[in-house]
C-alpha cells in the first residue's frame, strides 16, 4: 500500500522538476548572459560596424558592382583593397579574405569571410577539429582552424610585412565571420607569438574582431589575449554559446532547434565547476561585446545597446532556446544593429559636444581601465583554478615558454624520435622551428592531413 501511494508522488516530483526546467530554459534570454556588465564606450566600439562591412565586402564577387552591400556602401575605397583571394587559391587551405589598406583610419585589414554551405572545403576545415586534442600555447585550440590560421600567415606574411613597413604607424587588425572568426582569432595568437614575421610589429598594434565568433580556444587563451581580441556577438546566437564540437553542430545545421535542445539537458547536469577545470573546453575568444536588443516578453526589438566584459566564470554557456539563434548570427543583421547601436551611442553624447583634448583623455583612460580590468580577469582564472591559467604576465611568459618545449616534446614522441630536454631547451626556437614541431604530424596520422601539412 505505501509503494502504491509513493508512486504517484514521484511522478509528481518528476513532472515538478521537469516543468521546472523547461520553465527556466524556454524563458532565458540572452540579455541576461550580460545584464550585469558594464555599457561599451563609444571610442572601444567605434571600429565594429566599420570591420563589418570590410567582412561583408569579401562575399561580393565585384567590389565596384556590390549586390549585397548595406545601406549607404560599405563605405571602402575598391582601390585600397590590396588583394582579394578566392576558393580557386586557398584550395580548400582557408575561408577566402581580402587585405584592405585602411588610410582614413591608419589600419591594415585581413578580413575572412564565414562558412559557405556549399563549399565542402569550409566542411573540410570544420572536421578536422579534433577537439580537446591540439595544445598549442599552452592551451588547447580547434585543430582546423589553426591550420587554417598557419597557411594564411604563410601564404600572405610578405604582403603585411610590406604594409607594415611601409605604414609603421598602423594598426594591424584580423577580423571574421563565423568559421572566419576562428581562423582571425587563432592567427592573431600565432602572430602575437611570432611578431618577428611581421617586421616585429608591437603587440599593441595588434588586435582581432571576432564576429560571431566560434568556440575556439580554451579559457585559459581566451582570457590571456583578452587585450587584442575582441568577439562581437548579438543577441541569442547560438554558436558562441554552443560548446558542442562545430563539425556536429554543422552536421545538424538542418535540424539546429534538435541539437539545441539535447545541448540544453546536458548542460543541465553538468556542473560550472566541471566546466570550468576542464582544460579542454573551448570558449569564444577575449573580451566580449554584447549587443542587447531584445528583453524578456518583449515585442519586437528594443533600441540596441552594446554590453562589455572578460567574464571568466558564467562566458556564454547558456544556449538560448529562441527563433532569432541563428538569425543573430548572421553578418547583415550584426552589421545594421551594430551601426543603430553605435549611432544611438553618439546621439547620447552630441548635445555635450565633447572638446577634442576631453576626447583623448577618455580614451586614455579607456585604455587603462580595460587593462585593469584585464588584469583582474587573469586573477580571476587563477583564483578558480583555471587550468594553465596565470596571475602574473612575468610567470604566464615563462610557463608559457615552457608549455612550448613540453608541446616539441610531445610532437616529438608521437612521430617516433628521441626527446632531448637539453638539446629542445639550449636550441634556438624560431618562427619556422617552432611551427614545423607544433604540426609535425597529426596524432590521429590520417594520410590526408600529413598531406596538407606538407603542402603548406
Amino acid at each position: 500500500m505505501s509503494i502504491a501511494f509513493g508512486v504517484p508522488i514521484l511522478e509528481c516530483v518528476s513532472c515538478l522538476a521537469c516543468s521546472r526546467w523547461a520553465w527556466k530554459r524556454c524563458t532565458y534570454v540572452g540579455a541576461y548572459d550580460s545584464e550585469k556588465w558594464t555599457l561599451a564606450s563609444i571610442e572601444a566600439f567605434e571600429p565594429v560596424p566599420r570591420i563589418c562591412r570590410i567582412i561583408l565586402a569579401v562575399y561580393e564577387e565585384d567590389l565596384r558592382n556590390p549586390k549585397w552591400a548595406p545601406p549607404g556602401g560599405y563605405g571602402i575605397d575598391p582601390g585600397k583593397v590590396v588583394k582579394k583571394v578566392g576558393y580557386e587559391t586557398t584550395q580548400g587551405n582557408a575561408p577566402p579574405y581580402l587585405i584592405y589598406e585602411d588610410n582614413e583610419n591608419h589600419d591594415i585589414v585581413l578580413a575572412i569571410r564565414g562558412l559557405n554551405l556549399a563549399k565542402e572545403s569550409d566542411y573540410a576545415v570544420l572536421l578536422d577539429n579534433k577537439l580537446g586534442q591540439r595544445k598549442f600555447d599552452g592551451g588547447y585550440v580547434h585543430n582546423g582552424l589553426l591550420n587554417s590560421a598557419r597557411w594564411l600567415l604563410k601564404a600572405e606574411s610578405e604582403t603585411l610585412k610590406d604594409l607594415i613597413e611601409k605604414n609603421p604607424s598602423y594598426t594591424l587588425t584580423f577580423a571574421g565571420h563565423s568559421l572566419g572568426s576562428g581562423v582571425a582569432a587563432l592567427l592573431t595568437v600565432i602572430v602575437a607569438n611570432a611578431k618577428e614575421r611581421l617586421a616585429n610589429i608591437p603587440r599593441s598594434q595588434i588586435r582581432c574582431y571576432a564576429i560571431a565568433p566560434a568556440r575556439c580556444m580554451s579559457l585559459n587563451l581566451a582570457v590571456r589575449y583578452a587585450d587584442i581580441i575582441n568577439s562581437i556577438i548579438l543577441q541569442d546566437d547560438f554558436l558562441p554559446r554552443t560548446a558542442t564540437p562545430l563539425e556536429d553542430i554543422f552536421k545538424s545545421v538542418f535540424c539546429l532547434p534538435c541539437l539545441l535542445c539535447v545541448r540544453c539537458m546536458r548542460d543541465t547536469f553538468t556542473s560550472d565547476e566541471k566546466k570550468l577545470k576542464d582544460p579542454r573546453r573551448l570558449y569564444a575568444p577575449g573580451r566580449l561585446y554584447h549587443i542587447v536588443e531584445r528583453k524578456f516578453c518583449g515585442c519586437g526589438r528594443y533600441p540596441p545597446m552594446v554590453k562589455t566584459a572578460i567574464p571568466v566564470d558564467g562566458r556564454f554557456e547558456h544556449i538560448v532556446l529562441s527563433c532569432n539563434a541563428t538569425s543573430d548570427h548572421a553578418i547583415i543583421w550584426i552589421e545594421r544593429e551594430a551601426k543603430k547601436a553605435l549611432d544611438l551611442m553618439k546621439e547620447k553624447e552630441q548635445p555635450m559636444e565633447v572638446p577634442s583634448r576631453q576626447k583623448m583623455e577618455r580614451k586614455e583612460s579607456m585604455v587603462k581601465e580595460h587593462k585593469e580590468e584585464h588584469k583582474n580577469a587573469l586573477e580571476r582564472a587563477a583564483t578558480l583554478q583555471i587550468p594553465h591559467a596565470f596571475s602574473s604576465s612575468d610567470d604566464r611568459e615563462i610557463k608559457r615558454k615552457d608549455e612550448i618545449v613540453l608541446d616539441e616534446e610531445e610532437n616529438l614522441a608521437s612521430a617516433g624520435e628521441p626527446a632531448s630536454n637539453e638539446h629542445i631547451a639550449t636550441r634556438k626556437t624560431n618562427w619556422d622551428e617552432l611551427i614545423d614541431r607544433l604540426f609535425e604530424k597529426d596524432t590521429s596520422g590520417r594520410a590526408v592531413l600529413k598531406k596538407k601539412t606538407d603542402s603548406i
